[in-house]
Parts: structure tokens; sequence; C-alpha cells
């Protein structure tokens, strides 16, 4: 399965990468070309580090694209269509088994577990995992940590279902509502959405049930750290700032900022979003990723099959730039 997701990064290399610009610059040197993996309220202190002006504060500006998984994210990063890759560290591990004379390294941790919520076709207020005992699922694709962390939650429920894994990251809330699979996770505020439209109704958080997990993180490589040393330290500083505005201030302050972000999402659909975020505590204060962290990805990456390779922390992950950030502005 490492394999087939190795082939399809190199797949999306030739295909093309949806752009979403946040600060409508244009690529120079005082820009970070940011490829995310969705775009999701899930990543609300990115948006929000632009908002406030954190990035502008630093002397940046950030160009964001969505990729639509991570293999086209890491894609974007192995092509040099992207300064810094955003998504599951996953992507950076599968790399890391293989040959590469500049592997990405992750080099800061935003997301600490899974932010997608369990969409279902009836309301069930009493909903139990059991319920998914031979049920089809849209959970993600394979060797995604979306996909592992739901098995993993799955496997520890001693449930057995299908897991529909043929179908895009971005695509699957289209393929659930022509009809396909009986439950599908879906991010916020999609999930919210979702649900006040009539469409579906969400059952549980996927995040709540599998516990601390590294989901998303930023990542580039090697010789992009070493030549832009201050772009990483403005980039995490920035976002380390925007989740302590988070901690600090109320969802609907926050929403309010995040509408330019989110065309078309009601103010109170986003609120609500973030209310969910914040409920099962999915950001970290400290970007700098914990080595007891990656081993737990490393244990559902293998549970799932996914891994020739054990590879080292330090060998995928830098921590130091994350650290000083963090003692700088939670001192």
């Amino acid at each position: 399965m490492k394999k087939k997701f190795l082939f399809s990064i190199l797949a999306a290399v030739f295909t093309l990468i949806i752009p979403f610009s946040v600060a409508g610059c244009k690529k120079g040197g005082n820009v970070i070309r940011i490829n995310e993996v969705t775009h999701s309220v899930f990543y609300a202190p990115m948006y929000l580090a632009d908002a406030l002006g954190y990035f502008e504060d630093e002397g940046y500006k950030i160009e964001l694209t969505n990729g639509g998984g991570a293999d086209a994210t890491m894609a974007a990063v192995l092509a040099g269509e992207a300064d810094v890759g955003f998504c599951g560290p996953e992507a950076t591990v599968y790399v890391h088994t293989g040959d590469s004379d500049d592997a990405p390294m992750v080099f800061g941790q935003l997301t600490k577990r899974d932010g997608s919520f369990l969409v279902g076709r009836t309301e069930q207020k009493d909903f139990k995992w059991s319920d998914l005992q031979g049920k089809d699922i849209l959970a993600g694709r394979a060797g995604g940590v979306p996909l592992m962390t739901f098995q993993y939650v799955l496997k520890n429920a001693g449930v057995t279902a299908n897991c529909i894994t043929n179908v895009a990251f971005n695509s699957m809330t289209a393929a659930f509502e022509g009809n396909v699979g009986d439950y599908c996770t879906m991010f916020e505020p999609v999930a919210s959405e979702y649900q006040a439209a009539g469409k579906g109704f969400i059952v549980a958080s996927v995040g709540q049930e599998s516990g601390e997990i590294p989901y998303t993180c930023f990542m580039a490589k090697q010789s992009y750290i070493d030549k832009n040393g201050d772009k990483v330290r403005a980039l995490l500083r920035a976002i380390t700032k925007a989740v302590k505005y988070v901690d600090e201030h109320d969802s609907a302050s926050i929403a309010k900022l995040l509408t330019k972000y989110f065309d078309g999402t009601s103010e109170a659909s986003l609120k609500t979003s973030v209310e969910s975020y914040k409920k099962i505590d999915a950001w970290v204060k400290n970007m700098a990723m914990e080595e007891t962290a990656y081993e737990r990805l490393l244990d559902v990456i293998s549970q799932a099959g996914e891994l020739s390779r054990r590879v080292p922390f330090h060998e995928a992950v830098l921590t130091e730039a994350a650290d000083r950030v963090y003692r700088e502005i939670y001192a």
C-alpha cells in the first residue's frame, strides 16, 4: 500500500493544484507558498494568522493552494510547486522510506487529533461505534492518516466495516450525496453545513474517539529549510500566535475573522465549526512534535499495513525552531 501511495504522489505531480489565494500575492522573496491538504476550519489558526496580520508582522505573505489530498500536497512540495506542505506527517514518512537526497522534514505540527466528523443518513442520538458493523463508509484514501485513524478506531471498537478507498478525498462528500456508502467522514464546516441542509446527520467525532495523534503538520524539503530559516520561523511564530488567540477568544469573534476565507459559508456555521474543534481540543500550543506522539503515529500506520520501515523520529522531524518559538510566545 505504501508503494501505491508513493505512486499517487508521483502521479499528482502532473495534476493541477487547486489555487486558493489568501493574500492575493505573487511569487517573490517575501512569499511563503503553502499547499494545504484540504480547506477546513480545522486549520483556523493558519487563516487567522493571516487575518490578524501576524504574517505581515513577520514581513511575509502566504500563498495558499489546495492539494485535495496528502499525495498531491507532497507532490507539490517535491516538484517545487509549493515551498511548504501542510498535510498528514505520514506523507513525509513514506518519502523517507524510499531513497531521496532532499526528503521533506516536518518542522511544525498544528493539529493533534482527527478533525473529521462521522455523518450518517439518519439521526442517531444514541450512536454507538458498533452500529458501523458491516456498513460501507467513505473515510479517506488508502495510506492516508484520515483512513488509518478511522480504521484504528474501528479496530479498538471491535468493529468490521467496509471502508471505501477509491474516491478522491475532496470528492467524498459528493459521492456520499450521490448515495455511495452508509456513512461518510467530513471536516468542518462541510459537516455542519451538510447537516443544516438536511442531507445527513453528524453522529460522532472521530478525533474524540481516536485520541491524540500527530494529524496535520508543516513540512518542507531540507534544502528549503536550510536556505529559508527566517521564513520557517516566521510561519511558526505567526501560527503559534494565532493558536494563542484562539485560546483567548470566543468562537463568535473567531468566526467573524474567518468569513473571508470561506465564501458562501455563514458566520453561524463557522462559529459552530470553531466550537466543535475547541470542544475536541484540536490544536497544539507548542508546534514541536513530541517523539511519543510520532511513535503512536507509526503504530497506526503499521497497524494499517502501510509501513515498510519504521523511520526514526529525528530522521523525519525537526523541533528546535518550533520549541524556540513556543518559549518566546508563551514565556
